[in-house]
């Protein structure tokens, strides 16, 4: 009988543990979203109005016409952009995402920027905006970059009181090499860079940060038909100058950088097209005692833009 009054005592056994459930839902869950993110909040509700009022918007032309919306897709692409100040009109995130680091960072970055919108949205939606890449629950959506006129760039010269210094690229189809070419232009004083409309870099995401925020400061225009183009500022006085490696003139005998100038840079590959290559006044070639067969558009730009503001100062 006394046995059985010890196993029916009021003793409690082992019993299954709450596998760190307790333990976990006492730490904390990181900073406060932004009111912007926190369903049901006023500014949730405006940053969503404004963001479907944005998307139905139509998109205004203006001389130079602008290109697509581009999309930045996945956390570190996402991250990075906002770093550099790569133009952004809404950051959609995903529901119930993962908060980690780069989460927090986005957020901040979009919040201490103004004027992004902040746009919760499920993982379907997200799948069906970026055609199923992955997303990582961070997309971020760059506006139509509004590209100038290619007269606008003489013009822009006039006000300054100056010689147009332009750089004209013939063929040049990586982003990041017309965000060199750019952020160039604009180190050495020039007024502009010049793409074609077709078969050619557009100012995407990518060529805004190889700019280093350059290209907000620099304008760039677009053309439909570069040689007729490079004709009319021969008419306004401007001298058209091709880089070629088998140039006829050496670029430290070119006194033409000394007045108004466009500089003419063709593909690494292929370098200047047969009908560009007619039209410029000289074809110049950069010595290369290293034996090198080309440079990269970036540099060969770089070099002559230095050459000329050496000889305009």
């Amino acid at each position: 009988m006394a046995a059985n009054n010890r196993r029916m005592s009021g003793k409690k056994g082992a019993q299954v543990g709450s596998g760190g459930q307790r333990r976990r839902g006492l730490e904390g869950r990181g900073p406060t979203p932004p009111a912007e993110m926190r369903k049901g909040h006023k500014k949730n509700r405006i940053a969503t109005a404004k963001a479907k009022q944005t998307a139905r918007r139509p998109v205004a032309r203006g001389r130079g016409g602008k290109s697509a919306s581009e999309l930045v897709v996945g956390r570190n692409p996402v991250v990075e952009a906002l770093r550099e100040g790569v133009p952004a009109s809404t950051l959609y995130v995903q529901q119930f995402i993962d908060n980690d680091e780069r989460v927090r960072e986005a957020l901040q970055l979009a919040a201490e920027r103004g004027g992004i919108n902040l746009m919760e949205a499920p993982r379907p939606e997200l799948d069906r905006m970026t055609n199923g890449l992955n997303h990582q629950g961070l997309v971020l959506q760059v506006p139509p970059y509004e590209y100038a006129h290619p007269e606008d760039l003489l013009d822009a010269a006039a006000d300054e009181g100056e010689d147009p210094l332009v750089v004209a690229l013939d063929g040049v189809t990586d982003p990041r090499n017309l965000g060199a070419v750019v952020r160039s232009v604009s180190a050495f004083g020039g007024h502009g860079v010049v793409v074609p409309e077709r078969r050619s870099a557009g100012m995407t995401a990518g060529a805004w940060k190889t700019s280093a925020g350059a290209a907000a400061r620099t304008p760039v225009a677009r053309a439909t038909n570069l040689t007729r183009v490079l004709e009319a500022y021969k008419k306004a006085g401007v001298t058209v100058v091709g880089l070629a490696a088998d140039g006829e003139v050496e670029l430290g005998d070119l006194e033409a950088l000394a007045g108004p100038v466009v500089i003419v840079v063709g593909s690494e590959g292929k370098g200047l097209s047969r009908l560009v290559g007619e039209t410029c006044d000289f074809r110049v070639r950069i010595p290369m005692p290293g034996g090198a067969e080309s440079l990269n558009a970036g540099v060969a730009a770089g070099i002559v833009l230095y050459e000329a503001a050496s000889r305009r100062s």
